[in-house]
């Protein structure tokens, strides 16, 4: 039996956290809520959600066979095809995506959203724009994060199996990607001059591995993560 406890700083996102580490979807789990989320008032009294999620055992029962005319089961055979196939309509997971984001859209006052999206083996990707993009994306790509995490929760609820969602507003993810690589480089000169260890502002887990690669070849530095999400951080360190 598969089970693990998660923190995250709503239950909703300790419950995709774990999703993730499972690699399953939450049809498929049982979640138990731990402790309630606090967001405290500036910064004092906040506590993090904990849940506990166990993966359900699949129980196969034997199949007794009823007696049936071959005409019947034929006809029966069909209905369940033409079944499945209007569920699998009705769940394909670029719908579901689209319709969930033009809904928060419009909630944020963005009534001109733009959305090209395209599934990847078990990668769903959507390409966002929109005159008000600075929205979508929020302060250091916070919304864009929240908005990525939230649409995974809607998109793997009603499929068959788990899939990674990534959304991205006008190249944002890239640019992104070149400004960490250069914080790296001079957060890591900074450490070197002054000998003594820098410790960067917290970031998704993507973002740090960014700087973690973005560091890798170099030899007169160390870095590593400290902390708990949603306030891990990266920390880089001179080798003495």
């Amino acid at each position: 039996m598969k089970q693990i406890t998660q923190l995250g700083a709503t239950v909703e996102e300790a419950i995709s956290l774990a999703l993730q580490q499972l690699k399953t979807t939450r049809d498929q789990v049982e979640v138990e809520v731990l402790q309630e989320g606090k967001k405290g008032f500036l910064g004092f009294g906040a506590r993090q959600a904990e849940v506990r999620v166990t993966v359900n055992e699949m129980i196969t029962e034997p199949i007794v066979e009823a007696p049936h005319h071959e005409e019947n089961i034929q006809e029966e055979t069909v209905e369940t095809v033409e079944f499945e196939v209007e569920n699998e309509k009705e769940e394909n997971p670029l719908d579901i995506a689209q319709d969930y984001l033009q809904q928060i859209a419009i909630e944020m006052g963005i009534d001109d959203l733009s959305i090209d999206g395209k599934i990847q083996g078990k990668n769903v990707l959507f390409k966002l724009e929109s005159e008000k993009a600075a929205l979508l994306i929020g302060k250091r790509g916070a919304t864009l994060n929240a908005l990525q995490q939230l649409t995974q929760l809607v998109v793997n609820k009603s499929s068959k199996s788990f899939l990674m969602v990534k959304l991205d507003v006008e190249n944002y993810r890239e640019r992104r990607q070149i400004a960490l690589e250069q914080l790296a480089e001079r957060m890591a000169d900074k450490a070197i001059r002054s000998g003594k260890k820098v410790s960067l502002e917290p970031m998704p887990s993507y973002e740090r591995k960014v700087i973690h690669n973005a560091l890798a070849n170099r030899v007169d530095i160390e870095t590593y993560s400290e902390g708990t999400e949603p306030n891990r951080h990266l920390v880089i360190e001179p080798v003495k």
